[in-house]
This record gives C-alpha cells, structure tokens and sequence, in this order.
C-alpha cells in the first residue's frame, strides 16, 4: 500500500524520471503533487503495472493532481553532462513547470541537487514507497514511451515501437548494421564490445 505523502506538507511533490538506461531518446522526467485526499489502489511503480494500466493511471493522474508538469534533458545534454546530471536536470526543469510552488519535493532515487530553497528528500524505491512518486513514475515512463513512438516513425529501422531505446539485443544489432541516428546518446556503451580492449 503507497504512502500519501512524505512531508507532512499539502504541496509535496514527488519527482522521478524514465529512461536513464536507453541507448537512445531523452531522458524525461515528471513531478506531480496529489491532492491530500487522493485514492487509487491500483496505483503503483511503472514498472510494475501493464502498458494498459500505465496509460489509464495516466489520465486519472492528470484529471486529479493539484498540479504535474513533464521535462526533458536531450541526447546532447546526456553526452555533455553525463546521465546522471541530466536527469536531474530534467527533474529541475519539471519542478520549474509546476503551476504551483511545492512546499517540499521527495525524489526516487539516492542522489539530486537542491533546487532553489526547496527541501528535499531523496527515497530509494520512492516509486514503490509513494503515491506522488509513482504518479511521476507513470507520466515519465508513457510521455517517454509516447515520443519514442513518433520517433519510431522516423526511425524505423532501430524497431523503437518495441524496445522504446533501451539496449535490447535487436536494438544493438540495428546499431551495427545501420549505424547510430541523431538521438542515440554517443557517450553511451553503445555495442556490446565497444569499449573493450583486445589483448590478443
């Protein structure tokens, strides 16, 4: 059974983000602050729900939440700063969205930087933990799935409407065969020997 809120505080968000570990794409991320009231037993982590259940969560949350707010970081921001300063720039960039100035933010997650004067609380498995969490969780993982989608459209030869950018054997072969696209992360581990050294 998700926690209501972490804080105490009425206008607590709760941050997370999707996709850190994909090959290719954005990182996105989402903050959404629940109505202190809010019920759903079916909500939980995105990980742990169906595409179908993810995707009608996702219009109760923003039919009913005080306020959400969905971000980005780039490919290019990825290889610049690196995937864990990305997403925590997205975070920012989330929070920053918001209609409403949180009171307090709880992250998923062991590591972020403070945003403004904000307090903020960082939970391991806060998706798991929090209803706002998960909330974030949900948004994050269809808005990403959604836009790698339509660039699957445009890609098509990496079979993104299945595997979303994350490295799955069909994604790393594309890669070989076909090279990398435009939104491909070039700092990324992008084949399975790339980075090795051979001593023979």
């Amino acid at each position: 059974m998700l926690l209501p809120n972490f804080s105490g505080f009425k206008l607590e968000a709760g941050c997370d983000e999707a996709g850190r570990g994909c090959l290719a794409g954005p990182v996105f991320a989402a903050s959404v602050i629940l109505p202190p009231d809010f019920k759903n037993p079916l909500l939980n982590d995105s990980k742990q729900l169906s595409e179908k259940k993810r995707y009608e969560l996702r219009e109760i949350i923003i039919k009913e939440a005080i306020s959400y707010s969905i971000a980005i970081a780039s490919p290019e921001e990825i290889d610049k700063i690196n995937i864990l300063q990305a997403s925590i720039l997205a975070m920012h960039r989330a929070i920053e969205k918001l209609n409403v100035v949180p009171e307090f933010l709880i992250i998923d997650g062991n590591q972020f930087k403070p945003y403004k004067k904000i307090k903020h609380q960082c939970i391991i498995k806060g998706d798991e933990k929090y209803m706002n969490i998960a909330a974030a969780s949900i948004l994050a993982k269809t808005f990403r799935d959604d836009y790698m989608l339509e660039q699957h459209q445009l890609y098509p030869k990496y079979n993104w409407q299945k595997n979303k950018g994350y490295p799955t054997v069909d994604h790393r072969n594309a890669i070989e065969k076909y090279g990398l696209s435009p939104l491909h992360r070039k700092s990324f581990r992008q084949l399975t020997g790339q980075l090795e050294l051979s001593f023979k």
